[in-house]
């Protein structure tokens, strides 16, 4: 089975639509799909709700949506970064339901693992329970949270075989493999493709039966957010 394609614009071709409930991979801007997010953004497609730990930085990954108005609802656990995100938010032009971010990782793995819903302390007490359904385990108040299944989720791994057996590499791992079990249909941008079966079945971190898609991109860019060295002694 080949799951690859030629471009990201050919891999978004046909699955993805206005209003679209989406997860996009990475935290920070550390294995972001950046590709996929660039070939989202020449689709033109609007209205969408983007489940996303931030939304990158302004005029970079999911940022470049934002700036675009193409992001209707983020669904995120981090807003700082971005200006254009916080004007939005701020202005009532995007809606945004803040959710903690260990909540938001489970979320996604219930989503993908058929849960459909989970209990958790997190947020009982604050605005994120309200309207939530509470219950009590052994002497302790518990909130129940929805799991999440996007309709498409565009991830980045490092490599995959043709059948979408994936590897992730250190950090960039983070949200990614969540974000792939969660969708209905999942996009995988990787830097390098090989044979299936020559990744040892030992290395791999997430089975393709979780991928429908593949793209290469070879040459990523890795930006970092914020860079901090001490002065020249």
């Amino acid at each position: 089975m080949n799951k690859v394609y030629p471009s990201a614009a050919a891999a978004l071709d046909g699955i993805v639509k206005d209003g679209q409930l989406m997860a996009v991979g990475g935290f920070g801007l550390c294995g972001i799909p950046e590709a996929l997010i660039d070939a989202l953004q020449a689709s033109g497609v609007k209205d969408l709700t983007v489940i996303s730990n931030n939304a990158g930085v302004d005029g970079f990954g999911l940022g470049k949506l934002l700036q675009t108005r193409q992001i209707r609802k983020m669904i995120s656990s981090y807003v700082g970064e971005n200006k254009e995100f916080e004007r939005q938010y701020l202005s009532g032009e995007l809606e945004l339901e803040f959710t903690p971010q260990g909540t938001l990782a489970e979320k996604l793995r219930a989503g993908g693992a058929g849960i459909p819903a989970f209990f958790t302390r997190t947020g009982v007490g604050t605005i994120v329970a309200e309207g939530k359904e509470l219950r009590e385990f052994d002497g302790h108040t518990y909130v129940m949270e929805r799991a999440l299944t996007p309709e498409v989720s565009l991830v980045k791994a490092w490599m995959a075989d043709r059948s979408g057996n994936l590897v992730f590499r250190r950090t960039a791992r983070n949200f990614n493999p969540n974000v792939a079990m969660a969708g209905k249909l999942t996009v995988v941008e990787v830097e390098k493709i090989v044979e299936t079966g020559e990744i040892d079945p030992d290395q791999v971190h997430l089975a393709g039966i979780f991928v429908h898609r593949i793209v290469l991109n070879e040459t990523p860019e890795k930006r970092i957010e914020q860079r901090t060295v001490r002065a020249k002694a």
